[in-house]
């Protein structure tokens, strides 16, 4: 195992796996600078957002967007890319677009 706070000469080279684990121990949401709303009434669970999540951040249970896992989320902005449903905002409170719109992180 590496120290934390190695020299250079105590370090271990790089690229190398020196235990197993997962990407489930590192969460990595708070790098997002913006982040992904969902339409639930409007959404067809279609789940092309959900193939294309390099992630795995969307929840799907049943057949059926769930939740964003925000835990893990970056804001990448490729479900809402990908997304094929537009909808029109009668309510103002999003941007007419798509069933997932990026939205500054704290709005």
């Amino acid at each position: 195992m590496a120290k934390e706070n190695a020299s250079w000469r105590e370090a271990n080279i790089g690229g190398i796996v020196l235990e197993a684990g997962s990407s489930a121990e590192y969460k990595t949401g708070s790098w997002r600078t913006e982040r992904p709303v969902h339409d639930a009434q409007r959404c067809t669970h279609c789940l092309i957002c959900w193939i294309h999540c390099p992630d795995s951040a969307i929840v799907v249970e049943n057949g059926r967007w769930v939740a964003f896992d925000y835990d893990y989320c970056k804001g990448c902005g490729i479900c809402a890319a990908v997304c094929p449903v537009k909808v029109e905002d009668h309510e103002h409170t999003h941007q007419e677009g798509k069933v997932i719109q990026m939205v500054m992180e704290g709005e």
